[in-house]
């Protein structure tokens, strides 16, 4: 039993020696740990950049290009059934949209056999499609490429803070401890960044596979109203 209190003792005593009474602890502040984490921040703060910048420029087109009106086929319907094919056009063509430049084509080859028109209007909604998926893919490589530069960052880090100590012979926990964890910083950035941006990447791919589907519907549609009879 004395054996034992005398253990207690003893690790109360180093633990007074190693955290004092009244000292606090230091603070971490997030933008410190960033300058400490090294020049490794300068690219993974650009690769941050560009994914916030490409969702948001693309989140826009996106949805502006699938803003179309649920009566848009009605009235396309209506005026090429009573053989109003000019205004079919007209509406058409002053829809901003893929739906609206892919009708616009498929009117335009009226009285064209009916595969002549899918193939016209399928090449055109591939266009459409194509520039939906404009700079989406960067999403993709920045979520990919971000974790390696924090790999590198930490790891470039650690072989300085080692080559430091070799050199300097030091040997406190404390300087190993800080170092470590200041070049971690940089790996735990670039997971988050690239986690961020695949998910951001996921998110705008759904968009545009939607889109896609109505592009798709509408097609399906105008190709029946061409086979309607006219009143």
């Amino acid at each position: 039993m004395d054996l034992f209190l005398l253990q207690l003792q003893n690790a109360s005593d180093t633990l007074s020696t190693t955290a004092p009474a009244g000292v606090a602890p230091k603070e971490m502040h997030l933008i410190d740990l960033f300058v400490k984490a090294g020049w490794i921040m300068l690219p993974l703060l650009i690769l941050s950049i560009a994914t916030v910048y490409v969702f948001v420029e693309r989140w826009m087109a996106i949805k502006k290009a699938s803003a179309i009106d649920d009566n848009f086929m009605n009235i396309i319907r209506d005026n090429i059934v009573s053989g109003n094919v000019t205004a079919a056009r007209n509406f058409a063509r002053n829809t901003s949209n893929p739906v609206g430049r892919m009708i616009d084509k498929g009117i335009q080859r009226i009285g064209k056999p009916i595969d002549a028109i899918s193939a016209s209007m399928e090449n055109v909604a591939q266009l459409e499609l194509y520039k939906l998926d404009k700079n989406i893919n960067i999403l993709s490589v920045v979520s990919k490429v971000a974790p390696i530069f924090g790999f590198v960052g930490t790891l470039v880090g650690l072989m300085q803070l080692f080559f430091n100590i070799n050199a300097t012979g030091e040997y406190e926990l404390s300087t190993i401890a800080g170092g470590i964890y200041t070049k971690l910083i940089s790996s735990i950035t670039g997971l988050v960044i690239g986690m961020v941006a695949y998910l951001l990447h996921n998110i705008l791919q759904t968009q545009v596979d939607k889109t896609a589907n109505r592009i798709e519907a509408a097609a399906a549609d105008f190709l029946d109203v061409l086979q309607e009879p006219t009143r």
